[in-house]
């Protein structure tokens, strides 16, 4: 058994801040990842909106927080995953696939992963054409067809970093327009990026590799078969919850934890911040903004300064 003054599960770019404040602070912090550190910003493309930063790679941004991070002397284990809690004693205790920790408090911050589209050949094509990741294995696709699903921010990133390195590609939403942001939309139609609105994938097509989708337009109710190299899927996320909600952390109706304007939740002296909130805007910003208050109020309640309040 390890014992520590605050864990924190998840080093994506909350989990990342959270551990900088704590230790600033003199907590004696760790951090657990079930991947490689940096969560969904981590295979980002491009971030524009991150504030001192006009234009950064997600992974750049990603590795600037864990060496500012480890500056400080938090420990980060990657490639360690989670496996079970208990968080009802005022000691919180944590088992991964390799050891047990302690500690007095506990942030979440385990972000989403990517929502799939749950259709004929999605399982069976990933990594053989289906992909969730621009920026991972959009090289594979150099000078090819590909089309990218969704409407959002993610895949309007996607489409636009796909646009300079595949021959062919197509935006395919099931709406008459986009959700991203007005700045995509431009950028978009400038690259020659082709838009099927009002359209949904309803299976993936191949051998070996894929080779076509079938289409269904839902306002002329048609479906068409189009030939294409690679389908990448960003259509939303889902919330990394379930191990949580099993140690008796509430959580919403959609899944995610239900956090007050300190990020605490329901069991005290456990906390949570990012995307795995039910907080309204899922940003970088607002991520490490959610972290600075956790770690700020787990300080407290581990350490009761005089200024602390337990109860608003």
């Amino acid at each position: 058994m390890e014992n520590f003054d605050l864990i924190i599960i998840g080093a994506g770019p909350a989990g990342l801040t959270a551990g900088i404040y704590a230790k600033r602070s003199g907590l004696n912090t760790l951090i657990l990842e079930e991947k490689l550190a940096g969560g969904e910003a981590g295979v980002t493309p491009l971030v524009e909106n991150y504030p001192g930063f006009e234009a950064i790679s997600g992974p750049e941004l990603i590795e600037r927080m864990v060496k500012h991070c480890r500056k400080f002397g938090a420990q980060i284990n990657e490639l360690e995953p989670v496996v079970s809690l208990d968080l009802e004693g005022k000691k919180r205790f944590v088992r991964t696939e390799k050891t047990d920790y302690n500690a007095p408090a506990i942030i979440i911050a385990t972000g989403t992963r990517y929502r799939l589209l749950n259709i004929p050949g999605e399982k069976e094509f990933q990594g053989k054409g289906v992909s969730y990741c621009a920026l991972c294995d959009g090289a594979f696709f150099k000078d090819k067809s590909v089309i990218v699903v969704g409407g959002g921010n993610s895949a309007a990133e996607s489409a636009r970093y796909l646009s300079s390195i595949t021959s062919n590609i197509k935006l395919i939403h099931r709406k008459s327009q986009l959700r991203a942001e007005e700045a995509y939309l431009t950028y978009l139609k400038d690259q020659n990026v082709q838009f099927i609105w009002n359209t949904e994938v309803k299976q993936i097509k191949g051998g070996n590799t894929v080779k076509s989708v079938v289409l269904w337009n839902n306002k002329s109710k048609e479906t068409s078969e189009m030939e294409i190299d690679g389908v990448f899927i960003q259509i939303g996320e889902v919330p990394i919850t379930k191990i949580f909600e099993r140690a008796n952390i509430a959580i919403d109706e959609r899944g995610y934890i239900i956090v007050d304007s300190r990020q605490r939740t329901n069991i005290p002296g456990v906390f949570a911040a990012g995307d795995v909130t039910n907080g309204p805007v899922k940003q970088i910003g607002t991520a490490t903004g959610q972290a600075i208050v956790a770690a700020t109020e787990a300080f407290g309640y581990i350490k009761r300064p005089y200024y602390y309040k337990e109860k608003d």
